[in-house]
Parts: C-alpha cells; sequence; structure tokens
C-alpha cells in the first residue's frame, strides 16, 4: 500500500485547464518563437494539454536535466502539433508531426535534453529541417 501511496502523491494534480509557464524568446533563423518553459516533470507531463489555440509563433520549449531519448505523446492534447528535438547548441535532431489525442510515441532519434512544440507544420513552413540551428539562452547563444 505505501508503494501505490507514493505513486498517487507524485502524479500532477488533476488538471483540465492548460498551464502558464514563464516565456523566452528563441530564434530560428529570422524568425522569433514565444517558448513558454516546461523544467519540471509535473511540467512535462502537462505540455501543452488542453489548449484549444495557440498564437502562431507560440510554443513550449522542454528542458530535461540531462540528454536522454525523449518521447512525446499528444494525450490530452487538443490541437496538432510539429515537435523539435534539439541538442544542446541549438542543433535540431529530428521533427515529427503529431495528431491531437493521440497515445502514439514520438521520440528523439539520439539523446537530448530540449524539445521544442509548436503548431503542426511550423518549421515546415520556416524551413526549419534536421541540422538548422536554433538560438537562445538554452543554447548558449544570444536571442
Amino acid at each position: 500500500m505505501a508503494a501505490t501511496a507514493l505513486l498517487w502523491t507524485t502524479t500532477p494534480r488533476a488538471q483540465s485547464a492548460p498551464q502558464k509557464l514563464p516565456t523566452i524568446t528563441l530564434g530560428a533563423g529570422m524568425h522569433n518563437i514565444r517558448a513558454e518553459v516546461a523544467s519540471t516533470p509535473e511540467q512535462h507531463q502537462i505540455g501543452l494539454m488542453f489548449r484549444k489555440e495557440m498564437a502562431p509563433n507560440d510554443g513550449m520549449l522542454f528542458i530535461f536535466d540531462r540528454p536522454g531519448q525523449q518521447c512525446f505523446w499528444m494525450k490530452n492534447t487538443l490541437i496538432p502539433l510539429s515537435v523539435a528535438f534539439i541538442a544542446d547548441d541549438g542543433t535540431v535532431v529530428n521533427l515529427d508531426e503529431m495528431a491531437p489525442q493521440t497515445l502514439e510515441s514520438h521520440c528523439s532519434t539520439r539523446p537530448v535534453r530540449h524539445v521544442l512544440e509548436m503548431n503542426a507544420g511550423w518549421f515546415a513552413r520556416k524551413g526549419i529541417k534536421p541540422g538548422s540551428k536554433l538560438s537562445g539562452a538554452p543554447f548558449g547563444t544570444p536571442r
């Protein structure tokens, strides 16, 4: 029973509204991104759940403590998203498109600490592909 009680106390509180997190500005070539920063396990788990819309250049940057294979799904996420898995220097490792309210895993092809979610098709429309570089404080470059 103690293990079950511990599990219940470590899961995020029940939530049905979007979380609002501090933002930073990132750069993707000549494009600015206003990214909310999710840096705790609870913030990672909630992510962009329950959002009905997102501004065209807004997104969410997930920052993990150490590099690893990061995998994302779309449970309770109402809008389609594009995801970029990003190396510590800001290089895009791989990209994927994610359909709303699905449980399919979308994973980095190598260990990363940064993941950026944007509206579906954003990276393709801006010409961002694997090997492209993003700038901003998390990547050690100014924006």
